[in-house]
């Protein structure tokens, strides 16, 4: 008996997806061909996983090696996560490395100059503003962290919320107030997608310019640009009328806060636009580069998906 003739697999680009999906309770799986996620019952639910950009496993959710392939093979990344997605244990990475990328970004991180025109580039488009003249990493970090918290303090008045500071124990869910709940299940569904965005790219989340010396440096410095624009005011929004789920209630604003921003088409423009403050020249695939897992043969527009 011969196999059935099925089309090639055609990547979503990463721009053109839903953004991010969380998962607990089940188990994840590929029947017949589709990708689903079967709770105790037996109920099978179907998750379209070519569109998704990422999917974020809490407590309760296992996944099958058929079904971590197809994720991978497709571009979506798999992301394990604590209650809420406060904690972040584990990722994975879709589609293969590229080494050319790699090296760029860590040719940026390991030369202080380049590291610091990338730095001020951030703060820039962060604080639409040029940052101050003659100013290292460090004090550009610290003059950061003073309107970061400013900015806190002016949201909670606008939406009346009680606020003395950004304080949590990230080993205990619910320990915080309600206005930082809504600001760490806001802040996770951030990470989850510029996280997916970045590998989908060719980055390492671990080489920040920023952040550093963590496993998602990458990803805070990227979030950072556009944290303050969509996922703050939402988490604020949400806990001026302490809700019940305040957890449920941001994911679902953050999902169409997303979409009405466009968020996913901008995150792999940003990065660029980042990287090329360093102004360092992107060194070429090399000869004996792998290929990717789903070759495009015809170009996407932007180098937005990986395979």
């Amino acid at each position: 008996m011969t196999e059935p003739i099925l089309p090639p697999l055609k990547p979503i680009p990463i721009k053109d997806r839903v953004s991010v999906l969380f998962v607990e309770k089940g188990q994840l799986d590929v029947l017949d061909g589709a990708f689903v996620l079967v709770d105790k019952n037996g109920v099978r639910t179907h998750i379209p996983i070519g569109g998704v950009a990422c999917l974020m496993l809490e407590p309760g959710a296992r996944v099958s090696h058929a079904a971590a392939v197809l994720a991978a093979r497709v571009g979506c990344l798999l992301v394990w996560v604590g209650e809420a997605g406060v904690r972040l244990y584990s990722a994975g990475q879709p589609g293969g490395a590229r080494a050319d990328r790699l090296l760029y970004q860590a040719k940026l991180a390991l030369d202080d100059a380049a590291r610091l025109k990338v730095v001020r580039k951030m703060y820039e488009m962060r604080f639409n503003e040029k940052p101050p003249e003659r100013r290292s990493v460090a004090q550009l970090r610290g003059i950061e962290g003073v309107r970061v918290r400013k900015m806190y303090e002016l949201l909670a008045r606008q939406y009346k919320v009680p606020w003395k500071n950004r304080n949590y124990d990230h080993t205990e869910w619910g320990s915080g107030d309600v206005a930082n709940r809504c600001l760490n299940s806001a802040t996770a569904c951030l990470y989850g997608i510029c996280e997916a965005a970045i590998l989908a790219a060719g980055y390492a989340p671990a080489v920040g310019f920023i952040h550093t010396g963590k496993p998602q440096s990458f990803v805070y410095d990227i979030a950072d640009i556009f944290k303050f624009e969509t996922v703050v005011p939402v988490a604020f929004k949400i806990a001026a009328r302490n809700p019940r789920n305040p957890e449920r209630d941001v994911r679902l604003a953050c999902r169409d806060t997303f979409r009405q921003t466009k968020l996913l088409h901008r995150i792999i423009p940003t990065i660029e636009q980042v990287l090329a403050a360093g102004e360092v020249a992107v060194p070429k695939p090399h000869e004996e580069a792998v290929e990717m897992a789903i070759p495009n043969k015809e170009g996407l527009g932007d180098a937005g998906h990986r395979g």
